[in-house]
């Protein structure tokens, strides 16, 4: 693996450790040219499902999208990247459980919008409040009420 800060191609691995889920190792790398640290994630390429967005585009499924997305509704909110990763694991894990060839982006909002209610509940309120676009107060209301 090649060190993102000095771009040596001879790094060691310090520490590895595998997710509570047995489908992601995870690994603590050392470069010895900077002496710098880094994390890189190991896990089974799978052939995702494209995504069709809502005007009918097709799209390669895009973890690092997923992600930021997540990650937006999470922000400064005390969640571990690991617990985020676990959640990202899970919606990919049903996805491609699922064995379509293709999934719409309403799916995946409701998958990822069950993982952040799991998560966190104010992440969840603010991901779904973006996601399904409220028109008044009520709506954001009755989902208040729901959790």
């Amino acid at each position: 693996m090649r060190c993102p800060y000095c771009s040596n191609d001879d790094t060691q691995v310090a520490e590895t450790r595998e997710s509570d889920e047995g489908d992601t190792v995870r690994r603590r790398r050392r470069c010895p040219k900077c002496d710098k640290r880094f994390t890189t994630y190991e896990r089974a390429e799978l052939a995702m499902p494209a995504v069709v967005k809502k005007n009918g585009d097709r799209t390669a499924f895009d973890r690092e999208k997923l992600r930021a997305s997540m990650s937006l509704a999470l922000r400064k909110r005390n969640v571990s990247v690991d617990l985020v990763d676990a959640a990202i694991a899970r919606i990919e894990d049903k996805l491609f459980a699922s064995g379509a060839s293709e999934v719409n982006t309403p799916r995946i909002g409701e998958l990822v919008m069950r993982e952040l209610k799991r998560l966190d509940k104010v992440a969840y309120v603010r991901f779904a409040s973006v996601y399904r676009e409220f028109e008044d107060v009520d709506e954001f209301s009755r989902l208040i009420k729901e959790i």
